[in-house]
């Protein structure tokens, strides 16, 4: 199982899209105009990367861009700014864990930002297989993620992402991942039932049955129920 981070495990934080523009004008002294429309479910990568074009600035600044990223993002999910954890999520990590499966992450951040948000947010990152986890900070597609983890895992492995965004959807589906949905970030579960999604659950407190079920069709490599 790969989770995804914000939206999935965690709370979308009100203050997350500053922190790009904060890194950007610490690099290059210009400051973006603010988040834009539809970035839910982009990569750091994407994000930076069309940030500092959508302002003329030198691609060239990405590197030190995303490093104080990296930087900003301690205080920056921290205090007064740290994350909540989604309804039930430590309860649905366990209880997929003891059913058999390896949890994972697979994320548009990087593995410092990860641990930061984990770190505010109370997560114990032990919970999850660092090594079999997957990180967007250099991808600028989200798909190419998910590529990288079939390379690695090989076709044989069964794998599923639990996301709250199409692009999750998009994302396992170009790697032949099964893709199981949780509303917790800003798309509604109507929304993401028009997606590949094996089940759409509100949030994983009062969806885990549901969650635990479709793994376990998955894992049986049965059809979903209609």
């Amino acid at each position: 199982m790969l989770w995804d981070v914000d939206g999935t495990l965690l709370l979308n934080g009100s203050r997350a899209g500053m922190l790009y523009d904060e890194a950007i004008a610490a690099v290059t002294g210009v400051r973006p105009e603010g988040r834009q429309q539809g970035e839910h479910g982009k990569t750091d990568a994407q994000i930076i990367t069309e940030r500092l074009a959508a302002n003329g600035l030198d691609p060239a600044c990405f590197d030190a861009v995303s490093a104080r990223l990296d930087e900003l993002s301690a205080a920056g999910n921290a205090g007064p700014f740290a994350r909540d954890q989604a309804p039930g999520v430590a309860s649905a990590v366990a209880a997929v864990a003891e059913a058999g499966w390896t949890n994972g992450i697979l994320t548009g951040n990087s593995p410092a930002r990860v641990r930061h948000k984990f770190a505010g947010a109370g997560l114990d990152g032990r919970l999850f297989d660092w090594r079999h986890s997957y990180f967007g900070d250099r991808a600028v597609r989200r798909d190419a993620i998910t590529a990288a983890a079939r390379e690695d895992l090989g076709e044989e492995a069964v794998v599923v992402i639990l996301g709250d965004t199409p692009s999750d959807a998009a994302a396992a589906d170009a790697a032949g991942f099964a893709f199981v949905a949780v509303a917790t970030g800003v798309f509604s579960e109507a929304e993401l039932r028009r997606t590949s999604a094996r089940a759409v659950v509100p949030d994983l407190e009062h969806g885990l049955p549901d969650v635990l079920d479709a793994l376990e069709r998955i894992a049986a490599r049965t059809p979903a129920r209609s």
